[in-house]
């Protein structure tokens, strides 16, 4: 099976699950002359498996992921806290709901150029048998048994 009759049969069995959303960040514009703070608003919506967002048009390789919440003073132990109630608050601006999970920095895959043999994000192809890769410094595993286990830990 290629890569594409794999994704199309997880789509298949996971159509009545539910799917996480995607979000992008937005340019502010300004009202009154006044800008507005920065926000991330809905661009989709996918089933989270493992490193893969498996949208019903499209897989995606993930991001960044965050809770969208409400912004509120609070001190910083960390720069990297803060960046991430950033993070946190511009979703909360853009729409989503408190504690919702957001998905961002997700980066669209070509799965005709992985049928075709070649390689897209971490999917690839291995003597003919589509592979994913699930971590930086993991190693690869044939994609058709990766979506399995994660289908199965849903």
């Amino acid at each position: 099976m290629n890569a594409s009759a794999l994704i199309a049969d997880v789509r298949a069995r996971l159509s009545a699950a539910p799917r996480e959303r995607l979000g992008e960040w937005t340019s502010s514009r300004k009202v009154l002359g006044i800008g507005r703070a920065p926000r991330i608003v809905p661009a989709g919506e996918a089933w989270h498996l493992g490193v893969l967002l498996i949208g019903p048009d499209a897989v995606a390789a993930t991001g960044e992921i965050v809770r969208a919440r409400t912004e509120v003073i609070r001190g910083f132990t960390a720069e990297s806290q803060r960046a991430r109630a950033a993070l946190a608050a511009a979703a909360r601006r853009g729409g989503f709901a408190e504690g919702e999970t957001v998905h961002l920095g997700w980066e669209v895959l070509d799965l005709d150029v992985v049928d075709a043999g070649g390689t897209s994000g971490p999917l690839s192809v291995v003597v003919g048998i589509p592979q994913i890769r699930w971590s930086a410094g993991g190693g690869i595993r044939p994609l058709g048994d990766y979506l399995d286990e994660q289908v199965a830990l849903r």
